[in-house]
Order: structure tokens, then C-alpha cells, then sequence
């Protein structure tokens, strides 16, 4: 039997590492953690998502996909987006500061969450999958599931914030599983066992 391809996740994040070991489950490969510890000096998503993955790409010499996202509530102006990790040192002193430069703005606040994975593959162009999920903040930690900004993001129609949900319902509307659908629909994993 063939050795299954490799594929770098150049995360050290482990929520996230969780989050790609269940999204890419049935595509083959077999996921490999490596913390690229770039800084994420980028402009945009897509920028950093490339400087994590080709980062990896060149030190391991395997495909590597590096991924960033973000929180952009609409009030705010698109804030903190790709600064979303960068608000406080844990999850709870960034989501108390987030809510605390929302105190006083009308609601309901609209925010969505975006995702753009970058896939480096050695001697090939770097290819961008890209997700996304609307919903709003709310104003209170609803759900221990999940990570980041999970528990204070409303997801239409559920009722339920992400951090309420368990994975497999999470999957149905989350920024990263939709980007995640999107490379496994590229057929671009596909192309590593050849």
C-alpha cells in the first residue's frame, strides 16, 4: 500500500490544529503539526496566511498549508481583523477588551469571521482558499467550545454562538471549514500523491 502524502499545518495554535485534523479528515493526507513561528507582519489575510506556509514549505521541504483569519465587526470598522490574536495574551483578556471598545455602540453589531488558507507546495505556486461566516457579537460568553472569539459569536438561525456548538455542527458554518471545503474541492491535495 502507498505511503499516504504528508501536509504540514504551520499552526502552533492547538484549537486550529484540532479544528484541520477533523476538516481533513477523508483527504489522504496525513497532517503533520509544525509551529512556523513567522511573524505575521502582513497586510492581509492572505499575506500571512503565505509567510506561515511557505515558511514551513521551505524548512520541512513538504506541502504546507498556513491559514490566517480574523474577527471584522462592522461598527468598528473592520476591527480587530487580522489583528484578532493580537488584542490580549489569552482568549478571555481578548474578548473582554473587544467588548469593551464595543460598550455604548448600537446594537446588534454585525462582525463576520474570515479565513484564507495558503497552500505551498515546494517548486509550485502558492494557491489561497478562502472562507467566511456571518453573524454578530454578543455582548456576554455564551459556550465553552471552540476557541478565539468562538463564544461571543452569534451564528444566524442557530441561535447558537460557536462556542456552543459541537465541532460537527460548527463545520456546517465556520470561516475555516469553508475555506477548508473550497482546497478540497480544488483537487489540490489530491495532486500530492502524484
Amino acid at each position: 500500500m502507498p505511503e499516504r502524502p504528508r501536509l504540514v499545518i504551520a499552526s502552533g495554535n492547538t484549537g486550529k490544529l484540532r479544528e484541520y485534523r477533523d476538516l481533513l479528515s477523508g483527504a489522504g493526507v496525513d497532517l503533520v503539526a509544525f509551529d512556523s513561528e513567522v511573524d505575521e507582519v502582513g497586510e492581509t489575510y492572505a499575506e500571512n496566511a503565505k509567510l506561515k506556509a511557505d515558511g514551513a514549505a521551505s524548512r520541512s521541504g513538504l506541502a504546507s498549508l498556513g491559514d490566517d483569519s480574523g474577527l471584522e465587526v462592522e461598527v468598528l470598522g473592520g476591527f480587530p481583523g487580522i489583528r484578532s490574536a493580537r488584542l490580549g495574551p489569552t482568549q478571555q483578556e481578548r474578548t473582554a477588551e473587544l467588548l469593551r471598545r464595543l460598550e455604548g455602540m448600537p446594537r446588534p453589531w454585525k462582525a463576520r469571521f474570515v479565513c484564507v488558507m495558503a497552500l505551498a507546495i515546494p517548486r509550485s505556486e502558492t494557491r489561497f482558499f478562502e472562507g467566511e461566516c456571518r453573524g454578530e457579537v454578543v455582548p456576554e460568553w455564551r459556550g465553552e467550545a471552540g476557541f478565539g472569539y468562538d463564544p461571543i459569536f452569534l451564528v444566524p438561525g442557530t441561535g447558537k454562538t460557536f462556542g456552543e456548538m459541537p465541532p460537527e455542527e460548527k463545520r456546517k458554518y465556520s470561516h475555516r471549514a469553508a475555506a477548508a471545503r473550497a482546497l478540497l474541492e480544488s483537487g489540490a491535495l489530491q495532486r500530492l500523491s502524484d
